[in-house]
């Protein structure tokens, strides 16, 4: 393994702590969540409804200037990373099926 590679397992092994925090919580919220590594690309936080399947997102984790944050799929910041309380009730209002 040559110090890049090293770097890049860190990096991604950061990110998926970061994703389980959230899904754990999120999971205790009744969403469902599914954390995934697609080959090539960042690791995702797959969240859904589960009284509204249509209502779903993936949710990314990645490093700025600013530190870590949580980002919707689209690129925009979501919350810090571990702010999971903020994050949590975010994602649920966004989800959240209307009547």
């Amino acid at each position: 393994m040559t110090p890049d590679d090293t770097g890049t397992a860190a990096l991604v092994k950061t990110r998926i702590e970061y994703l389980e925090e959230l899904g754990d919580e999120l999971a205790r919220r009744g969403l469902r969540v599914r954390l995934t590594v697609p080959r090539g690309q960042a690791p995702r936080l797959q969240v859904l409804n589960p009284d509204a399947a249509a209502l779903t997102e993936n949710i990314l984790v990645e490093e700025d200037a600013d530190g870590w944050w949580y980002r919707w799929s689209w690129g925009e910041r979501l919350a810090p990373a571990g702010a999971v309380e903020s994050a949590t009730e975010l994602i649920r209002r966004v989800l959240a099926a209307l009547d």
